[in-house]
């Protein structure tokens, strides 16, 4: 989360901490905005070099084709978020636009804090998605581990974010593992 200007209170990893994690690695840099204003930050993570920037629809609504068209000028995949609380349909636009967004993140907790409890009543969403757009990426964020990536993989989700699970358990890579098998085994029908 990033910005002066907040959509949640905290402040997580800037443009500086992803171009030096760009001299060390050439993995996938995704960055999920959490800001009022995401345009502002559109150019300092892409010349860090970002490689997904993911903004908020809910603060977008007056300019997201402009979002779209510079994340991807700036060489990133663009993203669309949304918070429990905002129907699934206002990302719909933005999938089905000319210029769409790439991955829809749907999030399963409040925005802003790690270690929230997964919302189960967010999987609708992801089904719905997933029904109505079968190639796209889906994205699920919040409470996620070994208790409910099954939940979110057969919903649709091919795309995981997970923090404390992972980072909170004394076997990290035992975690990611059984997250991954779930999330290739429901794509591939096991």
């Amino acid at each position: 989360m990033i910005g002066s200007v907040h959509f949640v209170p905290n402040l997580t990893i800037g443009a500086p901490v992803i171009k030096s994690l760009r001299k060390h690695t050439k993995a996938y840099l995704d960055c999920h905005l959490m800001v009022t204003n995401p345009i502002d930050y559109v150019e300092p993570l892409g010349d860090a070099g970002a490689s997904g920037f993911t903004f908020h629809v809910e603060v977008s609504k007056e300019n997201w084709q402009q979002i779209i068209q510079e994340i991807k000028s700036k060489g990133m995949r663009p993203g669309v978020a949304l918070r429990p609380g905002t129907p699934i349909e206002e990302v719909y636009p933005l999938v089905e636009s000319e210029n769409p967004v790439e991955m829809v993140l749907v999030m399963t907790v409040e925005p802003g804090f790690g270690g929230q409890k997964f919302m189960p009543e967010m999987m609708a969403k992801v089904e719905n998605l997933r029904k109505r757009y079968p190639s796209l990426d889906i994205e699920v964020d919040g409470g996620l581990g070994p208790s409910t990536i099954e939940m979110a993989a057969s919903a649709g989700a091919n795309c995981i974010v997970a923090g404390s699970s992972v980072f909170g358990s004394p076997e990290p890579a035992q975690v990611i593992l059984h997250m991954r098998k779930a999330v290739d085994g429901a794509q591939h029908g096991n």
